[in-house]
């Protein structure tokens, strides 16, 4: 499967949602594919490519990952997880999770995929991030906090890794239709729709076509972008 010639991408968050929508697009786009997931391993097997289950935030299942990849052309940060509550009701295990999967997790795959991407003079990191991390969101600060950390964690690292012709980049996605917004009622989903200027929900298939041209065809100067993709929301 590992030929030179074949460009190779780690996913994480890859079993359901955004995540898998991006996995297809790169295998059908004849990507070598490394794909994490938390639960769904059997779902996310569907798609070809090297499959893990476990949990981003730990840095030591990472580093096992990356110890089985040759090389890493593209690393898509996608794994992410939302909790709605008011800060009072937020938990301090409520905190550490989000934290630790939305952010941490960042850490975790950049640690070691720049120190390849570095050796290669080359690579791509893509860190899918939420327009709450720019505007905040009610109910949502955790969330909105952690999508925060990404987009300045976004910046900070593409001024890092410029100089070795390394682009990092993020999508701030508005209200995407996935399975993380089920909790949604319809009333609120009519409401939410109403707010944005496009009318809608914006697809996973949207967010995997922006995250291929940013692998595949974005011009390399093009790097420390939050790329808003929320229907004219923001």
């Amino acid at each position: 499967m590992s030929e030179k010639s074949e460009k190779i991408a780690l996913i994480t968050g890859a079993s359901r949602g955004i995540g898998k929508q991006i996995a297809e697009k790169f295998n059908e786009s004849g990507y070598e594919l490394y794909l994490i997931c938390r639960n769904n391993i059997e779902k996310m097997k569907k798609v070809p490519g090297h499959h893990y289950k476990g949990d981003v935030s730990d840095y030591s299942f990472i580093s096992s990952v990356f110890k089985e990849m040759p090389r890493i052309d593209v690393l898509v940060n996608n794994a992410g997880i939302s909790k709605r509550c008011l800060i009072q009701d937020m938990t301090r295990e409520d905190w550490d999770e989000l934290i630790g999967i939305n952010l941490t997790s960042i850490y975790n795959t950049c640690h070691f995929a720049s120190k390849m991407m570095l050796k290669q003079h080359s690579g791509r990191i893509i860190n899918i991030s939420s327009m709450w991390g720019t505007s905040g969101a009610s109910m949502e600060t955790g969330y909105s906090a952690s999508k925060g950390g990404v987009n300045s964690f976004t910046k900070a690292l593409a001024k890092e890794l410029a100089p070795s012709n390394i682009q990092v980049n993020a999508i701030a996605c508005g209200t995407i239709d996935t399975e993380m917004n089920s909790f949604l009622t319809q009333e609120e989903r009519s409401s939410l729709a109403d707010d944005v200027p496009a009318g809608r929900f914006g697809l996973a298939d949207e967010v995997a076509d922006l995250t291929l041209y940013l692998a595949d065809k974005a011009p390399s100067y093009l790097t420390g972008q939050i790329i808003g993709l929320d229907g004219g929301f923001i």
